[in-house]
């Protein structure tokens, strides 16, 4: 435990580390949030899922296209620069869905405005750049804020999605949307004003793009196998959860494998283990997340698939940690924003694909069967790592 706190307490004594990683919460945690208040906002304003649903994939779709460019920006200008006025269209975007929903605007409106929050800067990416600037000469405290940035995500993913059940169901149906934009705005002006601690802007990379990088395409294969995992295991946990008459209980058990993923990451962070290739935890992950498919499919115990999703969780952290260090590695400095917002299109793209593939296995097979799909999910990025050589060699 020493081992623990003492790796966290070095990072955190860094002049300036404090204040920008609470800025970073506070403009994370409604990353779990904007979609869950979105969909019961749309659906229980016009009474139809499948409205909210390609409301918000509408929202995803034009995150993946506009990410990259926002961190070129990023890049190029600073982030300070470019960070505040997108996330000040981002907001607008979220009150003007929340007000056409309010005043029944007519239904092309509400894809108008939800398309305007793609212009949220990747806030992860944001504090990884810092992180990876201010600790570029160490690479160990590095991979312990690459872990901590993980763990970050679980957690802003886990306690966000319940956070905004809680206001919309407590309060009223746009009480999760008006929270997620006040703290995302709130957030995002307290991580700007650190400038002590903000990368350089480069005025015009001289560098190719990342996806030019060696090891960059593959990378980003992986990540895209990687987001189906995530998506559909979503989709299919919920379905699961339904079938056994506990749909409301879906929430919780998913959090648990967040929980499992948070602790991992912090402890892998800690630990710093050595000769880990990005090959062996896709390896531990395809293996593991056969454990929900088995759970369900022979105990049909709801208790047996979240304590499985627990143990399963725990790949993914010690994954993400160490297929996010080879993109900073690869990806030129003065690009690294949008090389990582790169990987988070492809995380999108394959969360997009896992949904509906999940969706799709669910109902036409059985929710048992379609837990096969995550398992296929993270085969198919051990089998890319393994084909391509993504993962290179062993991390220091």
């Amino acid at each position: 435990m020493s081992t623990t706190t003492g790796a966290y307490r070095r990072l955190f004594s860094l002049p300036g580390a404090r204040a920008f990683t609470t800025g970073n919460l506070l403009a994370r945690l409604p990353m779990g949030m904007f979609s869950v208040s979105a969909v019961v906002m749309i659906a229980g304003s016009r009474g139809s899922y499948a409205l909210a649903g390609a409301v918000t994939a509408t929202g995803l779709a034009a995150t993946a296209l506009a990410g990259p460019w926002t961190a070129r920006l990023v890049d190029r200008h600073g982030q300070a620069r470019v960070a505040v006025p997108a996330t000040l269209v981002s907001v607008l975007g979220s009150l003007a869905l929340l007000l056409c929903v309010r005043y029944d605007a007519p239904g092309w409106t509400l894809f108008a405005a939800y398309a305007l929050t793609a212009a949220t800067p990747n806030i992860g990416g944001l504090s990884r750049a810092r992180w990876a600037h201010l600790l570029r000469d160490e690479p160990g405290a590095l991979h312990t804020a690459n872990s901590f940035e993980q763990a970050a995500d679980e957690l802003c993913f886990m306690l966000g999605p319940v956070l905004a059940s809680f206001l919309t169901g407590t309060f009223f149906p746009e009480a999760g949307t008006l929270t997620g934009a006040v703290l995302l705005l709130a957030g995002m002006l307290l991580f700007t004003a650190q400038r002590s601690t903000e990368p350089p802007p480069r005025a015009r990379s001289q560098a190719p793009s990342p996806l030019r990088s060696p090891g960059i395409p593959p990378l980003l294969a992986c990540f895209t196998a990687i987001g189906a995992v995530f998506g559909s295991m979503e989709v299919v946990t919920i379905a699961y959860a339904d079938a056994q008459g506990h749909r409301t209980a879906a929430g919780a058990v998913l959090a648990l494998q967040a929980a499992g993923s948070c602790a991992a990451g912090l402890g892998y962070g800690a630990v710093r283990p050595t000769g880990v290739r990005l090959g062996h935890c896709l390896t531990a992950m395809a293996a593991l997340m056969t454990l929900p498919w088995l759970a369900a499919g022979l105990t049909g115990s709801l208790w047996a698939l979240a304590g499985a999703l627990l143990v399963a969780g725990m790949a993914t952290a010690p994954t993400m940690v160490t297929a996010m260090t080879l993109v900073q590695r690869r990806t030129p400095q003065d690009r690294l924003n949008e090389g990582m917002s790169l990987m988070v299109t492809g995380l999108l793209t394959g969360i997009a694909c896992g949904s509906a593939t999940g969706g799709w296995a669910a109902e036409h097979l059985s929710p048992v069967s379609a837990y096969a799909v995550p398992a296929a999910g993270a085969t198919l990025a051990l089998g890319v790592a393994t084909l391509t050589r993504a993962g290179g060699v062993p991390e220091p």
